[in-house]
């Protein structure tokens, strides 16, 4: 039920891009292979912990809202944010190495950084177990 998570969205989203070659997504080039997938490890940009390892994800282009960057209690309460575009989609929950979510807002869970609680850097929409958002603007790269 994709209708449900629309309400977080800014109008009705189309589904992710399929990942664009490297040389199409300005500034990355060293930040994306020629197959879409990251090249270097995601960091939480407050505290350097390492959230994805290089490989873990793929570009994506979807425009999502985020809260304001705060510690995650302060996150789930919030309202207002921010519109990102530019994002690493990850498939599988288990190939973060760092990562916390909030409680359910709605039906969106926002991600943070496990260890400082940064956030959010990501959001995920419960309607789609295989989906989790990093926004590009929200870490750090390494």
């Amino acid at each position: 039920m994709a209708a449900a998570c629309a309400g977080m969205e800014p109008a009705a989203a189309p589904p992710p891009s399929p990942p664009p070659p490297a040389a199409a997504v300005p500034g990355s080039a060293e930040l994306v292979c020629a197959q879409g997938r990251n090249l270097k490890a995601v960091l939480c940009q407050r505290c350097g912990s390492r959230v994805l390892l290089p490989g873990a994800a793929t570009f994506a282009r979807r425009e999502l809202l985020l809260p304001a960057m705060r510690k995650k209690a302060a996150a789930a309460a919030g309202s207002g944010g921010d519109l990102v575009r530019e994002h690493w989609l990850v498939r599988d929950m288990f190939s973060f190495e760092n990562v916390g979510f909030t409680r359910d807002v709605g039906n969106v869970k926002f991600l943070v950084c496990a260890d400082c609680e940064a956030g959010p850097i990501g959001w995920h929409c419960l309607d789609d177990k295989d989906s989790f958002y990093v926004a590009l603007e929200r870490v750090a790269h390494e």
